[in-house]
């Protein structure tokens, strides 16, 4: 059986739609290359519950989630509608699964939902809704997440999870692009390696394991999205997609899951 690919992208800081460069040039790609999916669940990093919390809207709004960027990032919007019926089978597939959800009625897009399918699908024409990860929770609960959710994939689904593979601000330097930050390197080579080598267990116990692994992400929500994408990817390696670092500090690493028949993993730039 042919399933849709899971895609987990790092969505760098909100001006990345100012001056998108390679990150931007990677997923207008990608959103051309993809099959099209019949509705979008978007995992981001950027909305945080207690406990899964679907958002059931019929017209998302876009939320400008940020402060002190430039005007113009105000103005943006992404219009697409809401996938109500995707909420509803989200709700089925996690209570199938024995996990608790919620549904809110009326949740937006956050930037790190709407900035990456502004350039994905930039017609907004494919309804999308959200999936709250849990902050306090650690990556087996949001692996296990994302294995609950795989089975949307039969169904055209994309799960669109939206991150970083390095998240801490004192690594970055805020002046303009610099030379990769060598431990945010080190850092995403590891992540790279233990996801197309299939460590799952490895990766799950990053903080210990991983080369800079704290430091990397002083808190954890901006890498609970990959552990969503890892979950619903299944057994099948990631292709890997390394565009450029942001900001010296941010890995702008995107990892697509393909359908199991597609045999080969590979890198690419």
């Amino acid at each position: 059986m042919s399933l849709y690919p899971v895609l987990f992208v790092s969505h760098g800081a909100p001006d990345l739609l100012l001056h998108s460069g390679a990150t931007g040039e990677l997923w207008s790609r990608l959103g051309r290359e993809l099959p099209r999916p019949r509705a979008i669940l978007a995992v981001s990093a950027h909305w945080g519950r207690p406990q899964p919390t679907v958002s059931t809207v019929d017209q998302p709004a876009t939320l400008h989630d940020f402060s002190g960027f430039p005007e113009a990032l105000y103005q943006m919007s992404y219009l697409a509608p809401g996938a109500p019926e995707l909420a509803a089978q989200v709700l089925n597939q996690l209570l199938e699964a024995g996990l608790p959800i919620l549904q809110h009625g009326s949740r937006g897009l956050d930037h790190g939902a709407w900035a990456p399918l502004k350039l994905l699908y930039p017609e907004a024409d494919v309804p999308v809704t959200q999936l709250a990860i849990q902050p306090a929770a650690g990556p087996e609960w949001h692996w296990q997440l994302g294995r609950a959710l795989a089975p949307l994939r039969e169904q055209g689904v994309l799960i669109l999870a939206s991150g970083a593979i390095t998240h801490n601000f004192g690594w970055l330097n805020w002046q303009g692009d610099a030379q990769a930050y060598e431990p945010a390197r080190e850092f995403s080579d590891w992540v790279g390696q233990r996801l197309a080598d299939g460590q799952t267990d490895a990766l799950l116990d990053y903080r210990r394991q991983a080369p800079h692994g704290t430091c990397a992400h002083p808190t954890e929500e901006h890498l609970h999205p990959l552990f969503v994408a890892l979950g619903a990817g299944g057994s099948q390696p990631p292709r890997r997609y390394t565009p450029e670092f942001t900001y010296g500090g941010l890995a702008m690493d995107a990892y697509v899951w393909d359908s199991p028949v597609t045999k080969e993993s590979r890198h690419e730039d």
